[in-house]
């Protein structure tokens, strides 16, 4: 009898602690393609490439193609030529990584890949888990035009913060977005103007973070830094909360 009250007990006892944690739960914000959440993890992760691939890769940028395109043109200016075009193949790299992220989109390939954006983070951390087991003896343009191709393909894939276009691998089109937001908060005095002026602060805060993250872990860790990335990208798929229905959004 004792031992039937006492099952009782815990039963009653877990009930109600699996109803504490679900209550719990539904409070945690969402981390949708387009939520801030999400947003902050594609930041760190767009800076920290970039930084990874400067430090270690010979000074060329994975991710920031109008840096490349200025460094092709002063060093080609200067007479530089080859070293000047070394920045030339992440350009082009990247350009494949935005169409092969368009035809994603496509039913066709949508009904073999339903999670989409999910899809997106999963490959792009596989495949960097893939680069950080290259030696450093490597040829340093093959690993950034890999990284290059990943990353425009998230690039591609992520262009809403809320509701609004952002980028998340590049600074310029959210710092102007932000400065906007914050000159109409002030003039007009608009309450989803000084929201849209903290989200996109926090982002590029974040890049900046991921930035100085990445530089420092390369230097500590070497190649090997990159895997930071990975698992950041790996949490970011596993706690997303997409609509299998729904293609990658589109900007």
């Amino acid at each position: 009898m004792e031992k039937t009250q006492e099952s009782m007990s815990q039963n009653i006892a877990l009930s109600y602690l699996r109803k504490y944690v679900n209550i719990s739960m539904s409070k945690i914000p969402r981390i949708t393609p387009e939520s801030i959440g999400l947003g902050i993890l594609l930041a760190l992760v767009g800076g920290f490439l970039d930084a990874y691939t400067y430090v270690s890769r010979d000074g060329v940028f994975a991710t920031s193609q109008t840096g490349n395109i200025v460094l092709l043109g002063v060093e080609i200016a200067q007479g530089h030529w080859k070293q000047g075009l070394k920045h030339l193949p992440p350009i082009v790299a990247f350009v494949i990584g935005v169409i092969v992220a368009e035809g994603l989109k496509h039913p066709q390939i949508t009904r073999i890949f339903p999670y989409p954006a999910r899809s997106v983070l999963f490959l792009e951390g596989l495949v960097l888990v893939i680069v950080g087991t290259w030696p450093p003896q490597f040829p340093d343009m093959i690993v950034t035009v890999t990284i290059a191709f990943v990353s425009s393909v998230q690039i591609s894939s992520f262009r809403t913060l809320v509701k609004w276009q952002f980028n998340s691998a590049m600074v310029t089109g959210n710092l102007r977005t932000a400065a906007e937001a914050a000159y109409t908060a002030l003039v007009l005095q608009d309450r989803q103007n000084v929201i849209q002026f903290i989200d996109f602060t926090i982002i590029i805060i974040s890049f900046l973070g991921g930035a100085f993250i990445g530089a420092i872990s390369t230097l500590l860790f070497g190649i090997k830094a990159i895997w930071i990335v990975s698992a950041i990208l790996i949490c970011a798929m596993l706690i997303l909360n997409a609509n299998p229905k729904t293609l990658l959004n589109k900007g």
